[in-house]
């Protein structure tokens, strides 16, 4: 018998009726990182990594870099698992830094392409910036190790707190980020980053939605946070991460609060670096709630 060209995968057959439209029962990750950005993983071993942990859809979401997008892409048809090209831009907000994820983007958008490069530049001043800190500590030809470790690709925080572990002033990597990385110790440096209607601007001229991501990892207070969701909306932002790999059942209904009341639709994502980071696993995720409308029924995203 000749193989139906409409047939579905294993994973597509099951299905369930949504307010009358057919939505296919998928894991999604719309959100990870591979070694593009600060991920242990080159981006072919991140989708198939995802594929071999059921995720269905799979969105890599590099910090201010669309580098590892087409290898991706041609590694989700090899390992039959949905793509969706991304990014995670990095925003300037009230003296705080927030992460803006963009997906469904065009890699050959003109204006994306132009602002990431400006971030990429602040990168690298930085990351010199962070390196003569780390020197005056002690440590030797840090920039030059920290570039060895990123392989070509960009010089992130999570680098140098690698090189932290192995020098042996820390332990692990969180500790890294304690003692050294993080806001007021010593090899901190902060940047300008973009402002928040620029970078859903770059997403929308780009052809995607634009994410608020992980709204609970930036240690706001519940009006601190009101005024962020209120500057992303203005700004005209999509969606907010309701579920990410390390909730726990509070923030997601803190979450599906702030997105009802905000009119924004729901994404889920694992924020995934490395495996390392048992706590968070390529499309472990909590489920998003029903009450709230989900990203990936978004036409700019094509899913179902």
């Amino acid at each position: 018998m000749a193989a139906d060209s409409d047939a579905v995968s294993p994973r597509e057959a099951e299905y369930h009726l949504n307010t009358g439209t057919l939505h296919l029962t998928l894991t999604f990750d719309l959100h990870a990182h591979s070694t593009a950005s600060d991920g242990a993983y080159a981006p072919e071993e991140l989708v198939h990594e995802a594929a071999q942990a059921g995720v269905d859809v799979l969105a890599l979401t590099d910090h201010d870099t669309l580098a590892g997008l087409a290898a991706a892409q041609k590694a989700a048809i090899k390992n039959n698992i949905r793509f969706i090209s991304g990014v995670e831009i990095s925003v300037g907000w009230q003296r705080r830094t927030l992460h803006i994820v963009g997906l469904g983007i065009a890699a050959d958008c003109e204006k994306l392409c132009a602002g990431l490069q400006g971030l990429q530049l602040l990168r690298r001043e930085r990351a010199e910036r962070i390196a003569g800190k780390l020197e005056q500590l002690g440590l030797e030809n840090v920039l030059e190790k920290a570039e060895s470790m990123a392989n070509g690709a960009q010089i992130t925080r999570t680098h140098f707190a690698r090189l932290l572990v192995k020098s042996g002033l820390s332990k692990d990597m969180k500790q890294s980020f304690k003692r050294y990385l993080a806001s007021g110790k010593p090899a901190h440096v902060s940047s300008e980053w973009t402002s928040l209607a620029s970078a859903v601007d770059w997403i929308h001229t780009a052809g995607g939605v634009a994410v608020l991501a992980h709204p609970m990892a930036y240690n706001m207070t519940a009006a601190w946070r009101q005024r962020m969701y209120k500057a992303f909306r203005e700004a005209g932002g999509d969606a907010m991460e309701v579920c990410c790999g390390n909730s726990n059942a509070e923030q997601v209904q803190l979450s599906t609060r702030d997105a009802l009341e905000y009119e924004l639709m729901g994404s889920v994502g694992s924020d995934f670096h490395h495996p390392e980071q048992r706590w968070i696993g390529l499309g472990k995720v909590p489920p998003l709630p029903a009450a709230i409308t989900p990203v990936w029924t978004d036409a700019r995203l094509a899913i179902v």
